[in-house]
């Protein structure tokens, strides 16, 4: 089956997907029976197109590769999509999907959350990386989705690529969640570990991340916990069924913790981690995110640079912990490939 593509948004995920599809494009199709065609793509700062018949991906990327606009793809030929906002390309392109790769406003979730609305009004699915819909309007936007028969994929908002979703529809389907415990900032795992292995003061660890490119220029939202609530919330509202905001939860950064307590902690056999957790009470969701420390024993206490993890407690199964990458270009290109194979083998039955 064939399934027409546009992207809202081409920078560091889209571009990841790209690359995924020009790659494995024979094995989609033969293994899978998945083919892709991209018709539009949108992005603010490289350009608009808008190809009903298809754009080249091997082209679009060496443009991209060489810093150029995407405009170049027509080579001085009438652009019609050159002037079209991110909506009337939504609503103009004849896409089945659309994917929805625009940087991320916790704070506001805007302007992806209208697009993504734009998106099921004009009946086409939506996959997206963005947190911010999905942590501040989730239920809203799974209820329209619903309405109009569509799928909302959210696979790469919590862990990149690292299956989340679609693991508890498939391998962990039929589990009830008691409670959630999880690393889900990878530069403020990165940190930790740095100082607590390399005996590295906090201003040279997040120095590292930065120049490593695990940290942004601005850090606050990895380090002051931002990034680890939003994704919590997600599980929250998805998982066991709350309706919060992140402004309903707790939240404490690392940037209180000293390195003499990150080394107290390890001549006693414990590690400290910056963790998510989630859980029902009485009805009501317990959130928040705050520095622990954790028994060496514990799964989580292993997890060390980058990486990011999760234990669910579960009725039939206990504890189970996944680990995997929370970033990267290629991870979370692929968490947009993992929802559109999830819409395939839906409409596939």
């Amino acid at each position: 089956m064939e399934y027409k593509i546009g992207l809202i948004g081409c920078g560091t995920v889209g571009q990841g997907f790209l690359k995924i599809l020009e790659k494995k494009r024979g094995y989609l199709k033969e293994r899978l029976d998945f083919e892709v065609k991209i018709v539009a793509i949108n992005d603010k700062l490289k350009g608009s197109l808008l190809i009903p018949e298809g754009i080249k991906v091997e082209k679009i990327l060496q443009l991209l590769e060489q810093g150029k606009k995407i405009d170049e793809y027509l080579e001085g030929k009438p652009n019609e999509a050159r002037q079209i906002d991110p909506l009337e390309m939504i609503e103009k392109c004849d896409a089945d999907i659309i994917a929805e790769l625009t940087y991320t406003d916790i704070k506001t979730a805007e302007p992806a959350t209208n697009y993504i609305k734009k998106a099921f009004q004009t009946g086409k699915h939506v996959v997206t990386s963005n947190k911010g819909p999905a942590a501040l309007n989730y239920r809203e936007l799974k209820k329209l989705a619903q309405e109009n028969n569509l799928f909302f994929g959210i696979e790469g908002t919590v862990m990149s690529g690292t299956p989340v979703f679609s693991l508890f529809e498939n391998g962990l389907a039929g589990n009830k969640i008691k409670e959630i415990n999880g690393i889900l900032n990878g530069t403020t795992n990165f940190i930790l570990s740095k100082m607590e292995i390399e005996n590295m003061d906090y201003e040279d660890a997040l120095g590292l991340a930065q120049k490593l490119g695990y940290a942004e220029a601005d850090p606050t939202a990895d380090v002051e916990g931002y990034d680890a609530l939003a994704k919590i919330v997600i599980l929250s509202n998805v998982f066991l069924e709350g309706n919060i905001k992140p402004s309903d939860a707790k939240r404490e950064g690392i940037t209180s913790l000293s390195k003499q307590e990150i080394l107290a902690a390890k001549g006693e056999g414990y590690r400290y981690k910056l963790i998510a957790s989630t859980k029902k009470e009485n009805g009501q969701i317990q959130a928040g995110v705050s520095p622990q420390k954790l028994p060496l024993s514990d799964p989580l206490a292993g997890i060390m640079g980058a990486n990011n993890a999760l234990t669910f407690d579960l009725d039939l199964l206990g504890k189970v912990t996944i680990q995997g990458p929370g970033a990267g270009k290629i991870e979370t290109g692929y968490s947009i490939l993992t929802d559109m194979l999830t819409i395939h083998r839906h409409l596939a039955k």
